[in-house]
């Protein structure tokens, strides 16, 4: 390398045109080796062959059902704080199915509550405005109706909940999201559970699934492995919002029975028996099992029936009838009393067991219209 390098010790001219030349040479001189190409054909593809019986199943149940679920959206009218305009603005979305030929829809409650107008989005893209017909906050439930031509709706088949097992397999269809027609499936992981509505009041025989139910999945139905309605989903329990494996279904039963009411009514026609009851800390504080009758409706079923109310009587209270039962179900507070007279229908004649004066009566009473 000494001639590359003078006496000096500086790199010479030569030596920076040398380097020069080798740099040159990397970079324009040198060849790729010659790639050989063979003639490259697409695999082979492999029959899968039929379907198995149980994805058969689930995709018939699929194309029969989701032709009855809706796409839910709602909206609310807000005023421009500056020039005082009107506008309408998005505030959600949620699910739904058709119930019957007359466009009748069945949803959740809190997904139209506040909701200043609705679209109601069939399955065949089509978007028609809903009129809300009647609601049950209690039950969370709601009725809207499109103006849709009987041909173009498909009611969702109804079942039962009432004989469901543990276990078995279920199917949730909805709009999780805003994606339309999602289907989830999972199994009944529990049954009888309780939920609060929106009023605080608590519905009872809730079906749980561990079906993925998401946000917009609300007020659409549960499906059993027939493709029967057994419940509607309205909650799930997640600190983020979203699906954690556990979603719970209003029970058919509860809809069967709320929604033909709601149509006719615009409310939840329930059985009552005319008497105001006191609040369950007060019967707690009092030591009292069963619900103590506070008064007694004048002109009504239990004034017929001769029920007495709380009344003060020389200056000392004298607490009125104690409920026990109706029809040997036993009553401990204000929810068995409405879940026990909600299985009956107004004319219904029912036996009240009643605790008075330290003695046991029955009296026979005729349900009336809940005041």
């Amino acid at each position: 390398m000494r001639f590359l390098i003078s006496q000096s010790g500086r790199i010479s001219s030569f030596t920076i045109l040398f380097l020069i030349l080798i740099g040159l040479w990397l970079v324009f001189g040198r060849t790729e080796m010659p790639v050989r190409r063979q003639n490259a054909v697409p695999r082979v593809v492999t029959a899968r062959g039929d379907l198995a019986a149980d994805e058969q199943s689930t995709i018939e149940l699929f194309e029969r059902s989701s032709p009855s679920v809706v796409f839910i959206t709602t909206s609310v009218i807000r005023r421009d704080f500056f020039n005082l305009n009107v506008y309408e603005i998005p505030r959600g979305s949620g699910s739904g199915f058709i119930w019957d030929q007359h466009g009748h829809i069945v949803t959740n409650f809190h997904v139209i509550e506040t909701a200043n107008s609705v679209e109601v989005t069939l399955g065949d893209g089509t978007v028609w405005k809903g009129s809300v017909i009647g609601v049950s906050p209690d039950k969370d439930l709601a009725v809207l109706q499109i103006a849709a031509p009987s041909s173009d709706v498909v009611p969702i088949t109804v079942g039962e909940s009432k004989n469901l097992l543990v276990g078995q397999k279920v199917f949730a269809i909805g709009n999780p999201f805003g994606l339309d027609h999602t289907l989830t499936a999972g199994i009944v992981s529990a049954l009888g559970r309780e939920i609060q509505s929106v009023t605080g009041q608590t519905i009872r025989g809730v079906i749980q699934t561990d079906a993925a139910i998401n946000p917009g999945n609300s007020g659409g139905p549960l499906l059993d492995s027939a493709g029967r309605l057994i419940g509607v989903n309205t909650a799930i329990i997640s600190p983020a919002g979203q699906s954690s494996g556990i979603g719970f279904a209003v029970p058919v039963e509860v809809v069967n029975r709320v929604v033909p009411d709601l149509i006719k009514y615009g409310k939840d026609i329930r059985p009552g028996i005319g008497v105001t009851i006191a609040s369950d800390a007060v019967n707690k504080k009092l030591n009292i099992e069963g619900v103590l009758v506070l008064s007694v409706v004048k002109g009504s079923a239990a004034e017929k029936a001769g029920l007495h109310g709380t009344r003060e009587v020389f200056g000392e209270l004298e607490l009125g009838d104690i409920i026990e039962a109706i029809n040997d179900v036993p009553i401990n507070n204000f929810d068995d009393l409405r879940d026990a007279l909600d299985q009956y229908k107004i004319g219904d004649e029912v036996t009240l067991i009643l605790s008075r004066d330290g003695g046991v009566h029955k009296l026979r009473i005729i349900l009336e219209e809940a005041g």
